[in-house]
């Protein structure tokens, strides 16, 4: 017999989306949450077509902390999030859906290079200093990093693209993961892609040898809860959301449950999951707690919660 608290809980949460989420979210949960098909699938890369500008790339708040119109590599690096998140589901390998997949990120690759200095790219340009941004985009002026290249350059190359500032943008995180010591750490969120990164790339000798550089420093990594804390940070749970991900070798046992039960136990009387950081209006709020919503349903569906 089902556990009634968990089925109160995902119909708590249903309706909240059903209420209060974007289009790219419902459709997204109709295809994570309830083993969705290929017309499912579909679905959801036709749903970021919406939010996508002449030039290639991707704005009008798709990540909704940057309300900008403009077309930005952050946004960019959302849309191939949900990409991969397609592609990860059990109809991901379809051939209709990895070429709908291959039609919405290709136009990436010219836009993404019109942005890019000696291949690495900004997280956001300075376009979003004219519009209502949350605090931490600032003026929005930032220079060529690992967050977020390495994920998207990973993101782009497991599609099977190729380009020449693809190869520019390989070498550039080659470069900056090579320049990593202890007194100039990755945080979690460059972390994210950077493992991204390593686990793709071909040369293992090379990448292993990163991987392991990086694991050993999450006891110390800024931005990173090795357990449940109080404040903004990622999780083990953000690392390796799934329960057969090698990365999860690298967490104290006891961590990725601890942060199963703290996950399951956030939930909101309203249905929804909370923020940890404060977004730039409530359109943002309700759109990112939509997009957290999503996410945490998922993660539990993959660790049978």
């Amino acid at each position: 017999m089902p556990d009634t608290s968990i089925v109160d809980s995902h119909t708590r949460a249903r309706t909240f989306l059903d209420t209060s989420a974007r289009l790219p979210e419902r459709r997204l949960a109709r295809l994570l949450l309830d083993d969705g098909g290929i017309d499912d699938a579909c679905a959801v890369l036709e749903t970021l077509a919406a939010y996508r500008n002449p030039d290639g790339g991707f704005g009008w708040a798709l990540e909704p902390d940057v309300r900008c119109p403009d077309s930005q590599p952050l946004a960019a690096d959302f849309a191939l999030e949900i990409l991969d998140l397609v592609l990860r589901s059990p109809v991901g390998r379809d051939t209709r859906v990895l070429a709908g997949a291959r039609d919405l990120a290709e136009p990436l690759l010219p836009y993404l290079a019109s942005v890019a200095v000696d291949g690495g790219l900004p997280i956001v340009l300075p376009s979003v200093a004219a519009h209502p941004r949350a605090a931490h985009w600032g003026d929005g002026v930032f220079p060529p990093a690992l967050n977020p290249t390495a994920g998207i350059t990973a993101r782009l190359l497991d599609l099977g693209f190729e380009s020449r500032w693809l190869t520019e943008a390989a070498s550039f995180c080659r470069r900056e993961i090579d320049a990593l010591t202890p007194e100039r750490p990755l945080d979690a969120h460059s972390a994210t892609g950077v493992l991204r990164f390593l686990t793709a790339w071909p040369d293992r000798a090379w990448a292993d040898g990163r991987v392991r550089a990086v694991t050993d420093s999450f006891d110390r990594m800024p931005l990173l809860q090795l357990y449940p804390g109080v404040g903004y940070g990622l999780t083990p749970l953000d690392l390796a959301p799934h329960p057969g991900d090698p990365l999860r070798s690298a967490f104290p046992d006891d961590a990725i449950p601890a942060h199963l039960d703290e996950l399951a136990a956030a939930q909101q009387q309203d249905g929804g999951w909370p923020l940890g950081w404060t977004p730039p209006g409530p359109a943002a709020e309700q759109e990112w707690r939509g997009v957290v919503t999503v996410r945490a349903l998922h993660v539990l569906k993959l660790n049978e919660r």
